[in-house]
């Protein structure tokens, strides 16, 4: 089979395309058909040699895809059956025409997506709905403040945020981007180029402070993150896009607020939490995609690339011009 591969870590240059071995599946795993793939962050921090899978997991990058079921390995309880279409979260093995995933990593693809746009659900949605959810444990009434709001993670979390009755704000680099979260629904968005979003977001709450920050930046917020903080708000990172150093008085800010600040990550979790947590998505989240009215939600699609322009579409993701997600194509 065709997969995406590099020799040796570096820039989007180091990409290409390298026939090898089809995997077979193991005890409770299914050989999916990839039919597209979706772009992560992680695939970019992977490549430059700062990322490593998960024991154990494919070293081809991809962590969500969609496609068919092709092949059924020995010990499935036969929820799937071959030629089934599904969705997939996986910790690695996504960008090539085949992978083997857990059976209980599978969704069933909502009514009315198409198999690109169900391939930009599984890693960025699973990552909100953990964040929003699990982690942050969001109520109804509370602000919410989701840092890169265009992301494929913001877009999902501003409406995650807003079917739960919570109120989304974002942070992010452009009016478009801005226009494009209030579609969504988001309640405010502050362009972190042109204002200081704590004080946006202090008058906003009407000097409150926000609940729950959702922050995939680190570093450089940590101080405008504690100062708009809500008492007793909740802080989760889950990135650290601007750096992992701090310098200053972190803690006694965070104490004089009661806050709590807690790290999370999808990718390095067990099997069995991921499961756990594929199940109540597709439960509790996945029919709101075939919804109609104010309840539905929607994936965002900014580009599809043919895999073989995958070095154009990791130098596009650098860029950070792109709102919602990248999507990759196979060839079939």
């Amino acid at each position: 089979m065709l997969a995406v591969h590099f020799d040796q870590p570096g820039g989007p240059e180091n990409l290409y395309l390298k026939e090898v071995p089809k995997p077979i599946p193991g005890e409770g795993e299914v050989l999916l058909k990839v039919a597209a793939s979706a772009l992560n962050r992680a695939d970019i921090l992977q490549r430059q040699g700062q990322y490593a899978p998960p024991p154990g997991a494919s070293d081809i990058l991809g962590i969500e895809a969609s496609g068919h079921v092709a092949e059924l390995g020995p010990g499935c309880q036969g929820h799937w059956k071959i030629g089934d279409v599904a969705m997939a979260l996986m910790p690695g093995g996504g960008q090539a025409q085949y992978v083997t995933v857990p059976e209980g990593f599978l969704m069933p693809i909502p009514a009315g997506l198409t198999l690109p746009q169900a391939a930009a659900i599984p890693e960025a949605w699973l990552t909100a709905f953990q964040l929003l959810h699990l982690v942050g444990q969001v109520q109804a009434g509370e602000s919410v403040l989701i840092h890169a709001g265009a992301s494929g993670v913001g877009t999902a979390a501003i409406q995650l945020a807003r079917i739960a009755g919570a109120i989304p704000l974002v942070t992010i680099g452009s009016q478009d981007k801005l226009h494009m979260a209030e579609k969504l629904g988001a309640a405010a968005g502050f362009n972190y180029k042109e204002e200081d979003f704590s004080q946006a977001a202090m008058k906003f709450t009407k000097g409150a402070g926000v609940n729950l920050i959702l922050d995939c930046i680190g570093g450089s917020y940590w101080e405008k993150n504690v100062n708009c903080l809500a008492l007793d708000g909740r802080w989760v990172l889950y990135g650290l896009m601007g750096g992992a150093d701090v310098n200053g008085p972190l803690l006694s800010k965070l104490l004089f607020k009661r806050g709590t600040l807690v790290a999370s990550l999808l990718r390095s979790r067990d099997k069995k939490y991921k499961q756990m947590m594929v199940k109540a998505f597709t439960e509790q989240i996945v029919p709101h995609f075939s919804m109609e009215g104010p309840q539905r939600i929607q994936p965002v699609l900014d580009r599809i690339y043919p895999v073989a322009e995958i070095q154009e579409a990791h130098k596009y993701m650098e860029s950070n011009k792109h709102m919602g997600k990248i999507v990759l194509e196979m060839p079939q």
